[in-house]
């Protein structure tokens, strides 16, 4: 009886298209099904509902409570603490109205899983107040009439802030650039310029 040819198999012992793709498709198969080799492991999944307790540092204080993995950073804000300084806009990376600092860097908040920032410190917008005075550039903020509307001051405000951390006496050109990643609706741009100005001269005189 003639032996039947196999079809993933070339007549030189190599391995044709069909083959080729047989077997990406059977380690994909695997891949996604978890099954782990001899002796591993299986990575633990977590649920989505499941509740995982976790420690944030904000402002200053510790919160302790219990989030779900997919929650950002900023619904635990808004939702589970009440700090509403840091406003929802657009919620998918685009607006910098939920500008928050993350040791001491501008990160968007919508963006930012609540379990990520846990062994951090956050500040928010009522970080900056000292006491119930503003801080320097919100003082700046308001002394050049740098917002109409508002609803993206507190963004702008801790982007600046982050700036002003890391290049005390940023350049036209530089303010521009660290500032490109808040949206301003209501176009108050050369204000909000302004402000940052007003703020890096401020900080270096003490102010």
């Amino acid at each position: 009886m003639r032996k039947k040819n196999d079809p993933t198999k070339r007549p030189d012992g190599g391995v044709t298209r069909r083959g080729f793709l047989g077997s990406v498709g059977a380690g994909a198969v695997v891949a996604a099904t978890g099954v782990a080799r001899p002796g591993e492991a299986i990575p633990e999944i977590t649920s989505p509902e499941e509740m995982v307790r976790v420690a944030l540092m904000i402002n200053g204080r510790i919160h302790r409570l219990l989030v779900e993995p997919r929650w950002t950073l900023l619904f635990v804000l808004r939702e589970r603490l009440a700090i509403t300084g840091t406003k929802a806009g657009c919620e998918r990376g685009e607006c910098g109205s939920c500008t928050v600092l993350i040791d001491g860097s501008p990160r968007y908040a919508c963006m930012t899983l609540a379990v990520e920032a846990e062994g951090t410190e956050i500040t928010t917008v009522e970080g900056l107040l000292d006491g119930e005075q503003l801080g320097t550039v919100q003082k700046a903020f308001v002394e050049e009439d740098a917002f109409q509307c508002g609803y993206c001051t507190p963004g702008q405000v801790m982007a600046a802030e982050g700036l002003l951390r890391v290049n005390p006496s940023p350049s036209f050109d530089e303010i521009r650039c660290g500032m490109s990643g808040n949206l301003c609706r209501c176009g108050a741009y050369p204000h909000i310029v302004n402000a940052v100005t007003t703020a890096a001269e401020n900080k270096k005189g003490g102010q």
